[in-house]
């Protein structure tokens, strides 16, 4: 299968090669990033290799795609988004994703998810969408709710990190919701 390159007005989401290390590691290494990310920050550009190439394992499995998300004008690495636990046969997925602070608060996230969210529903037939959040990641929740996720309820100690475990929120879209 050939990876799928999305468009939209500002973003150019791509293919994550090892051309991307060194950026992927600039933000992947940063606590304010990785807070509610699910892992603990990365420690050298090596872990970030190796993290890119087991997007391209899932990709090559069929259980998921990261996109690179890149600015259309300068071709600027800004983060990353992907559909994780893909199952087209039973025709859901959940996102995740993550953002240079730089580019916070600029409508540039909203943007990538509802482009993977077209992919998803559209290309890939999927009928439901989940997400899962830390429960104090108001930013995500937020653009969750406004892209019309619906809260489903709390995962208990469902999230582990800093060596320790953390509940998390469960939300989910369905095709028939984002349709309307």
């Amino acid at each position: 299968m050939e990876f799928p390159v999305l468009e939209t007005d500002r973003l150019r989401l791509v293919h994550i090669g090892q051309q991307y290390a060194d950026s992927f590691y600039q933000i992947m290494s940063r606590e304010d990033v990785t807070r509610y990310y699910g892992m603990d920050p990365l420690v050298n550009v090596q872990e970030a290799a190796a993290v890119i190439e087991s997007f391209q394992t899932l990709f090559e499995s069929k259980r998921g795609i990261r996109w690179g998300i890149t600015l259309k004008e300068n071709g600027e690495f800004l983060g990353t988004i992907g559909l994780n636990n893909l199952n087209v046969r039973a025709k859901k997925s959940e996102i995740g994703y993550e953002l240079h602070p730089d580019y916070w608060r600029k409508g540039l996230m909203q943007e990538a998810v509802q482009a993977v969210l077209l992919y998803a529903f559209d290309h890939l037939d999927l009928v439901r969408m989940g997400a899962v959040t830390f429960p104090d990641n108001g930013a995500s929740s937020r653009l969750l709710k406004k892209l019309g996720f619906m809260e489903e309820g709390k995962l208990r100690s469902y999230l582990h990190q800093g060596g320790q475990s953390h509940d998390a929120l469960l939300f989910s879209l369905l095709k028939s919701d984002w349709t309307k």
